[in-house]
């Protein structure tokens, strides 16, 4: 593919990079480290706080290179299949009594637990000079996106949030398109998902229950407030409890919307509203809801408005905020979808951790390996709840759509397949020149940093800006009302109730920071 000359108006988008992005890596100055660090060949020894679950992955794609030396966790049978994959590896069921005991031996942490223990268990990491891996979202409040970026700053360490969609190629690809004026200024953004598939909305609270042996329900329960345990807390629908998760929005906004905080630079929002929701309470986040951010001038950018939409399970979604469905043309509606056949191949995709070809392909792919289906007959009924939940995950719609006054571009969950619309734009479509660097791969592009390499593309100068509006969306939603944001004096401004909830409360007997 021969790229398209530089012209006058793509050396001027180009330019709102100067500052922002260095060559080296994304939101921070190159590390100064590789001095007396581990040189690129030698192995980091990690520890994961979190074994299973989502950690499983995170542990897994970090095994493949490197040592995994320590596992914590404090539910033994979600960690079961970890624990023994890593029979000689120590086990705990407290993070702090694994970081007392084998710090010394730990170069970097790995932090895939709920929501509300991000902060908690990643600074004290980051106190010993450990680098740090933290799930999405990175932090459950905006006071902890602050301390964790603080932390890190404080003690120089490798960083970076589990939103692999940061090290995407179509990420990368969306934001240069955006940039070389292709679609045009950029005024409004509309992202949805198929979450929460978990329980949450207008539902009974929580049945109470002695916790089994297996649960550490102190361990688990942390910084937040004392309480009975339920089995509704558990393996991941503590997603949709105000106090332990960030609903739909922290699930997957820091994948879908990864896109246009890149592209768009967008720092902090002026307002943030819930538009609607669907299914209210006061425990859990609702069953459906449209959350709205407003976005001031950003250098030569205008002003943007953000629109998120979740719950959108139909294969043919309604966006009442968007441009009507005419215009929209075909929308990536599941992320094993694949563009129509015949069109001109471009560069691979990390879709995930994944690297695909089938980005505009022009051969048929061959077909994924098929699901074995579950054997209900043999399931308990929360094994059967869970296989439901985990198979409409699967069948996910999620995705963007960037409105711009000369078009518009889709992408799809981690910015995978992004394009412009309709779709037949793209048969004879060239990509602008490379403007930013990129990804090796998510893990790879952390433990590069560790070893005293360029930052990586989600470390948490970027993703705890990122995050905290997304923190600032759970907080409107909650309240369901509208939020003026001064990002400077960390203060909504309209509203002291919600004010409030800008930091944690944390427990007796426990810390942040």
């Amino acid at each position: 593919m021969t790229p398209k000359p530089i012209t006058r108006r793509t050396f001027f988008y180009g330019s709102l990079l100067a500052g922002t992005v260095p060559l080296g890596g994304f939101g921070s100055q190159l590390s100064l480290k590789s001095l007396g660090y581990k040189s690129p060949n030698e192995k980091l020894n990690i520890a994961s706080i979190g074994a299973g679950g989502k950690a499983q992955s995170d542990i897994a794609g970090c095994a493949a290179t490197e040592n995994i030396v320590a596992l914590c966790d404090v539910d033994e049978v979600s960690a079961k299949n970890t624990f023994e994959h890593f029979a000689n590896v120590p086990k705990f069921a407290d993070y702090r009594e694994m970081l007392d005991k084998q710090g010394a031996a730990i170069d970097a942490v790995i932090v895939t637990i709920p929501d509300h223990m991000h902060a908690a268990a990643a600074i004290a990491a980051m106190q010993l000079g450990k680098h740090v891996y933290v799930q999405k979202p990175l932090a459950h409040t905006v006071w902890e996106c602050r301390e964790l970026l603080k932390t890190a700053q404080q003690y120089n360490v490798a960083t970076q949030m589990g939103n692999q969609g940061y090290s995407n190629e179509g990420t990368r690809q969306c934001a240069e398109m955006i940039w070389s004026g292709q679609i045009g200024n950029v005024t409004e953004v509309h992202a949805w998902t198929n979450r929460p598939v978990w329980p949450q909305g207008a539902i009974d609270p929580p049945v109470t229950s002695p916790a089994p042996s297996t649960v550490h329900w102190d361990l688990w329960l942390g910084v937040a407030k004392d309480r009975p345990y339920s089995d509704d807390y558990l393996p991941f629908t503590w997603r949709g409890f105000y106090d332990f998760g960030s609903g739909a929005l922290g699930d997957m906004a820091c994948h879908i919307l990864g896109a246009a905080n890149m592209a768009l630079r967008l720092g902090a929002p002026t307002a943030v509203e819930c538009v609607r929701q669907e299914g209210s309470s006061d425990i859990y986040f609702p069953a459906k809801s449209v959350v709205r951010f407003d976005f001031p001038a950003r250098g030569s950018m205008p002003p943007v408005k953000i629109f998120w939409y979740d719950a959108m399970r139909d294969k043919q979604p309604n966006f009442p905020n968007a441009p009507q469905r005419e215009i929209l043309g075909d929308l990536p509606y599941n992320r094993t979808s694949r563009p129509d056949a015949g069109l001109k191949p471009r560069e691979r995709q990390i879709i995930g951790q994944v690297f695909t070809d089938q980005f505009f392909s022009p051969r048929e792919m061959p077909p994924a390996t098929p699901r074995h289906a579950p054997d209900e007959a043999n399931m308990t009924p929360k094994e059967r709840k869970l296989a439901k939940w985990m198979g409409m995950i699967n069948d996910g719609t999620n995705g963007s759509l960037f409105v711009g006054e000369k078009g518009m571009i889709t992408t799809g969950t981690y910015g995978e397949n992004t394009r412009l619309l309709p779709v037949e734009k793209m048969k004879d479509y060239d990509f602008p020149p490379e403007m930013l660097p990129r990804s090796p791969g998510h893990y790879r592009d952390w433990i590069r940093a560790c070893k005293g390499g360029s930052p990586a593309c989600s470390n948490f100068n970027v993703s705890a800006p990122f995050t905290e509006w997304i923190a600032l969306g759970a907080i409107a939603t909650k309240l369901n009302c509208r939020l003026e944001w001064d990002a400077e004096n960390m203060k909504i401004t309209n509203n002291a109730a919600a004010d409030q909830l800008l930091k944690p409360v944390i427990r007796n007997g426990w810390k942040i920071g």
